[in-house]
């Protein structure tokens, strides 16, 4: 199980601070929500745990198990699934999972054939990727992410696209495979993080204007 430390951290692009002086711990296997207002600064943060984005300022670590891990490896820990990253649009759905679980070990008794049933998308098999809606490919996001066997799941804006049931669909699969996982959730909309027990809002960590 992951443990995430931010001490003092921030992120400035050019001359904007995004955020500044974020000293957070994210104990192994809680759940942390990261709200905002659109622009605020949360898919920023989210990237910089993800490693993705290091931080300008302060420090971020992980503890895997007690041990520390490097920015640089904490990937082989982690999944993310967010609106600005994209799928592999040429491949069919059984290419792409074959792609996926190359690189991640799936959890414990999930073949492909049980990934698709759980993620609706039965008879879509061969289909690419490039002809699903926009909810199917967000139901597949999801899936990529809870059905790998990582210890961190970092999700941003998760129900985009997805329509009450695929809402409820969402909030099943943190119920049913969120446990004893760390998970991130960057969003605005309370369904979307209300199993999470901690929550803060990034405009907490803004500079404030001199009026």
């Amino acid at each position: 199980m992951i443990e995430i430390k931010l001490e003092n951290a921030a992120k400035r692009f050019q001359y904007e601070w995004i955020f500044r002086n974020l000293s957070l711990t994210v104990p192994a296997a809680s759940k942390l929500a990261i709200t905002g207002s659109n622009g605020s600064g949360k898919s920023t943060l989210i990237k910089a745990i993800a490693g993705l984005s290091p931080v300008t300022e302060g420090s971020l670590s992980y503890f895997f198990e007690k041990r520390k891990i490097t920015a640089e490896e904490v990937y082989n820990y982690l999944t993310i699934s967010a609106p600005y990253l994209e799928l592999p649009e040429e491949f069919s759905l059984v290419e792409l999972l074959k792609f996926h679980f190359k690189f991640k070990n799936a959890i414990s008794g999930f073949s492909f054939e049980k990934m698709i049933e759980e993620m609706y998308l039965i008879g879509h098999e061969n289909k690419p990727i490039n002809q699903f809606s926009s909810g199917m490919k967000q139901r597949l996001k999801l899936g990529l992410c809870f059905f790998s066997q990582v210890p961190l799941i970092l999700l941003d804006e998760p129900t985009s696209n997805l329509d009450q049931k695929g809402v409820d669909w969402y909030l099943d699969l943190i119920q049913r495979f969120g446990l004893n996982r760390t998970l991130v959730i960057c969003s605005n909309d309370p369904r979307e993080y209300q199993s999470c027990e901690n929550i803060i809002n990034i405009e907490d960590y803004k500079l404030k204007q001199n009026l």
